[in-house]
């Protein structure tokens, strides 16, 4: 007895010493969302997701015998609190990886924490370049870049719609200048200059001066580099100046919640995304069937940003089920610097990664609103 007993303790503590966030029966998945901030509906919407698939997972018997369990913490979109957040998942909760972080600040506050202690950043839910740049062991994103949504695209529409004049509104932070950079370089690429360049702070709702200057320069496009609320203000400003240029935002616009509060005046914006959203009506049967699962489950209608979540997570299974029964953080590195993952249900196009590519693949495509809902009116762009 007493020998089986020290051979128990003995392999609990090699499970224990061998790799953190991972036991014999379980491996630990944090993530840090809004739950309680300004991007609260996408943060919760992100989680759902995350918890579909972590459950559809587990219900099949695991990883190599492992369940999943998804630890989240709320940062309420403050940096400042991501660093709290992550040092208790990391520290505290002793998570294996994180996965699906939500913010371009916040992943910027937190990954000094998780690579001091080995801990990948998965994935984080946004498409600025610091998630794979500059290149770092433990970084892998799966966003398109807003800097790259809007050199690839920007041009292409300039085209199609005979714009002469092309002007901006951005949020004066680094999102919005990722977006005023692409849009330059996209230009540029054109020879053409935006003729107007106009910017507010985060938290703004007044935007009669971005858009009395944009009108004055004879704008004929708009490039938003606004997310939800400063998408809606701005092109109602111009809606009710008589101003109606073709509005092109980046993927942080591609949210139901545009057509949802915005109403019909929404109508006509375009959008870059990559996965679609998944309408409980959509005529593609595998993402009907999707979402209306996801419905029963939580009770609401799924987005995109559910779409993340799950996609994520599944990614994250392909990649740990690859990597053998002994996963630690240098088998995981090991398999995702050689995995391609293929087309999905929603849409996403095929993606890689290798030790000198942290970015899955840099295409978008356009969606626009129309009748209040959005419709897919393009194919990938590349460059």
């Amino acid at each position: 007895m007493k020998f089986a007993a020290a051979a128990a303790l003995a392999l609990a503590a090699s499970w224990a010493g061998a790799q953190q966030g991972v036991s014999k029966n379980e491996i630990l998945i944090g993530t840090i969302q809004d739950l309680s901030g300004p991007l609260a509906g996408f943060g919760k919407q992100a989680r759902n997701g995350m918890q579909l698939r972590v459950d559809e997972i587990n219900e099949q018997g695991g990883i190599h015998g492992r369940k999943l369990k998804l630890l989240v913490e709320d940062d309420g979109y403050d940096p400042k609190k991501a660093v709290l957040a992550a040092q208790k998942l990391v520290n505290q909760d002793k998570i294996f990886i994180m996965a699906g972080h939500l913010g371009t600040a916040q992943n910027m506050a937190a990954m000094p924490v998780q690579f001091e202690k080995n801990v990948v950043n998965f994935m984080p839910i946004t498409a600025a370049r610091e998630m794979y740049e500059p290149l770092h062991k433990l970084k892998y994103s799966f966003a398109a870049t807003y800097y790259d949504q809007m050199r690839i695209t920007l041009p292409k529409l300039v085209k199609e719609k005979g714009a002469k004049k092309v002007c901006i509104n951005y949020q004066d932070d680094d999102f919005g200048l990722e977006v005023l950079r692409g849009a330059e370089a996209g230009l540029k690429s054109m020879n053409m200059e935006l003729a107007e360049k106009t910017s507010y702070k985060r938290g703004a709702t007044d935007f009669s001066s971005q858009v009395a200057r944009m009108k004055a320069a004879n704008c004929d496009l708009v490039v938003l580099g606004t997310i939800i609320r400063e998408t809606i203000g701005t092109i109602g400003e111009a809606r009710k100046t008589g101003f109606n240029p073709i509005f092109l935002g980046s993927s942080a616009v591609y949210t139901d919640l545009i057509h949802k509060l915005g109403g019909k005046a929404m109508d006509g914006l375009y959008g870059t995304h990559t996965v679609q959203n998944p309408y409980l009506d959509e005529a593609s049967q595998p993402i009907r069937f999707w979402a209306n699962k996801y419905k029963t489950k939580f009770n609401e209608d799924p987005t995109v940003f559910s779409v993340y979540g799950y996609s994520i997570i599944d990614q994250f299974a392909t990649a740990a089920q690859k990597a053998g029964p002994n996963l630690t953080t240098d088998s995981f590195v090991k398999t995702m610097d050689s995995i391609k993952f293929d087309t999905d249900i929603f849409g996403a196009p095929p993606s890689s990664y290798s030790a000198s590519k942290r970015l899955g693949n840099d295409l978008s495509r356009l969606s626009q609103i129309q009748d209040g809902k959005w419709k897919v009116v393009s194919d990938y762009v590349k460059p």
